[in-house]
């Protein structure tokens, strides 16, 4: 089956138009993806200009606050001796050494081997 003269008559003629419609489906995809990249532009500039929240701090300093609140309640107001504190003081830093964990041997030798 050949192709007719008459057949070629027509699709020259619908060349042109063929040509355009597809030029412009082109450039509507490039049209979206400048407008799309725009708007993402827009909102990532929106987010750094926002008020960020702040994050939940859970029991953090509330947590040391209050327990150093209670401690002077305790005594109800009676002012602490500077005996007393650096009893205190000391007490805690044994507990801050007693809770790391150290490694006796840790230091002692050195490996050379390969």
């Amino acid at each position: 089956m050949g192709i007719a003269p008459i057949d070629l008559q027509t699709l020259f003629s619908q060349v042109e138009k063929v040509g355009r419609s597809q030029a412009a489906q082109k450039e509507g995809q490039v049209l979206a993806q400048a407008m799309q990249g725009a708007h993402l532009q827009k909102k990532t500039e929106e987010q750094i200009l926002q008020v960020n929240e702040a994050q939940n701090t859970g029991e953090g300093t509330e947590k040391v606050n209050d327990h150093r609140h209670g401690q002077q309640e305790g005594k109800q107001g009676e002012r602490k001796s500077k005996k007393e504190e650096e009893e205190e003081f000391a007490k805690a830093q044994a507990q801050e050494q007693a809770d790391f964990f150290h490694d006796p041997t840790l230091g002692n030798k050195i490996d050379i081997s390969l």
